[in-house]
């Protein structure tokens, strides 16, 4: 595990209340709404990577989902998530792990990911990650990404970022996930200022 990586994370979630980062959402609207239009059965195994402090899990599980994975390099993130869920975290699974380092026991019919992938800045960490995938994901199975998009930020919580149009994803998907949708979203952060996220969803080749 990058060692610096973690710290660096750790000390965001340890020094900040999670609705005072830039990346917050009230309601993770527009993951849900993908989600929802890829069809995956409440049943399916799905992980959202890098949720440490997200409320999709709370989403996810009160529309029925039983099967949730929740990814994150920072235990403080997990922990935060693990307090707000109460009795109910005991019905997901929490995986503290480097997405780098990540090697799945199993594999997900949906794979959600908010906001990791655009910090892998090296080539080599983004190929990686897409090998990851084809690994990870169920014949027919989902990913929903979203990153900064072409013009979001070039830095976000003190750290480098790559930006992404869908042709630049494209590049890196394809052929083995195929493009389902695509959106734009102006999100607002906390301290009033908009990051243009770029959401897709890809299904894997059956």
């Amino acid at each position: 595990m990058s060692e610096s990586r973690k710290l660096h994370w750790e000390r965001v979630y340890s020094s900040k209340d999670p609705t005072e980062v830039s990346w917050y959402q009230g309601a993770p609207t527009l993951s849900l709404q993908m989600i929802a239009a890829t069809g995956v059965e409440t049943g399916a195994a799905v992980i959202d990577v890098g949720g440490g402090a997200s409320t999709l899990v709370d989403n996810l599980l009160k529309r029925g989902y039983s099967d949730v994975t929740v990814l994150d390099v920072a235990s403080a993130a997990l922990q935060r998530s693990r307090a707000r869920l109460g009795d109910a975290a005991e019905n997901v699974t929490w995986v503290e792990q480097d997405i780098l380092y990540f090697e799945p026991n199993r594999s997900f019919k949906l794979w959600h990911d908010r906001a990791v992938f655009h910090f892998l800045t090296e080539k080599s960490q983004q190929r990686h990650y897409v090998d990851l995938l084809q690994k990870a994901i169920e014949p027919g199975g989902y990913v929903i990404l979203a990153t900064f998009g072409p013009d979001g930020p070039e830095r976000c919580s003190g750290l480098p970022v790559q930006r992404y149009s869908t042709q630049e994803l494209c590049r890196l998907l394809d052929p083995a996930f195929q493009l389902r949708a695509q959106d734009l979203e102006e999100h607002k952060t906390p301290g009033g200022g908009v990051q243009q996220f770029l959401y897709t969803a890809w299904q894997a080749g059956v």
